[in-house]
């Protein structure tokens, strides 16, 4: 038995989020703030820290932190904003 917790599964699919982050920005890459998604604090931090777990995943996400925004906290890392790379569309 181990003392790792079990990871669950997202509440939403990675194509999914793609989605939402496409509607929300004018084009890949562009930052746009975590709380625009219309997530609570608390499934935004779990979704994003969830995914930023996976290498296949997580390099194709880049966080950022802006003054006057809503903080996040992604995997103890304190975030504002994320971008997400195109070529995310290759593993979709």
């Amino acid at each position: 038995m181990t003392s790792e917790a079990p990871r669950r599964a997202p509440f939403l699919s990675l194509q999914e989020l793609v989605q939402r982050y496409r509607g929300l920005v004018h084009a890949f890459g562009d930052p746009v703030a975590i709380s625009q998604f219309g997530f609570s604090i608390e499934e935004a931090d779990r979704l994003f820290s969830d995914l930023d777990e996976d290498y296949h995943i997580s390099r194709f996400f880049n966080f950022t932190e802006e003054s006057g925004a809503q903080r996040h906290s992604i995997n103890g890392f304190p975030a504002t904003h994320v971008a997400i790379d195109p070529e995310i569309e290759s593993i979709l």
